[in-house]
């Protein structure tokens, strides 16, 4: 399994300047929740350490380091890492730009393994993969956390253009410069988010608001 595939990394290379402002747009609900989740995050995470997979420009990596101890911050893109080096960090934070499946960690050193927006983009053929990734890195009763958005976040841009062989959801995505992207963007409704994850996890807390998802896992 890696997450080298070439389209994805050149769209987030792209898209980085602009990336954030889609935590921004003026819509109450959404901010809300993102509001309501960043707290539940900082609890947490205080005082453990935290393995952020995917950080990308660091939105959550910056709400995180307010309570957690220390944080390894990982990322393939470099337009990202650079996003988020320049965010205020309020607690030590190591940086490693890698491809999640070959990082230079040794098991079972995180209390917690965060990702953020990345199970959507993540090929369904290698859910099973992931989580096995994901768990290898936690201590005993240590914690998963994820966060993922629901279709009307998105408004008129989650529209399908169809799905791949292994029924992978694809859509397309326009930049500001007017660079187009075709990406994979898989969807869950709350049941098929308890099934996926109720395999592997004990599910804690799931949160599934109108615009975004949240879960709080611990391994099997």
């Amino acid at each position: 399994m890696t997450f080298n595939d070439p389209e994805l990394l050149r769209y987030y290379a792209s898209r980085a300047p602009e990336y954030e402002q889609i935590y921004y747009r003026d819509a109450p609900q959404r901010r809300e929740e993102l509001d309501e989740e960043a707290k539940q995050l900082a609890r947490l995470v205080r005082g453990r350490s935290v393995l952020d997979l995917a950080c990308g420009t660091g939105y959550w990596l910056e709400r995180m380091a307010e309570t957690a101890r220390c944080i390894t911050a990982v990322d393939i893109s470099f337009e990202m890492i650079e996003q988020a080096r320049q965010k205020p960090l309020a607690c030590p934070v190591d940086f490693i730009r890698a491809d999640m499946c070959h990082l230079p960690l040794a098991p079972n050193v995180f209390d917690c393994v965060t990702l953020g927006f990345w199970l959507s983009h993540n090929p369904r053929q290698h859910y099973r993969e992931l989580f096995e990734l994901m768990t290898s890195y936690l201590t005993e009763g240590g914690s998963v956390w994820m966060i993922d958005n629901n279709p009307p976040a998105e408004g008129l841009t989650h529209n399908s253009i169809g799905a791949d062989r292994r029924g992978n959801n694809l859509i397309k995505r326009k930049l500001q410069s007017g660079e187009e992207f075709v990406i994979i963007k898989n969807y869950f409704d709350r049941p098929q988010l308890e099934c996926l994850l109720s395999a592997d996890f004990h599910i804690m807390r799931l949160t599934y608001g109108l615009c975004y998802w949240s879960v709080e896992l611990r391994r099997r």
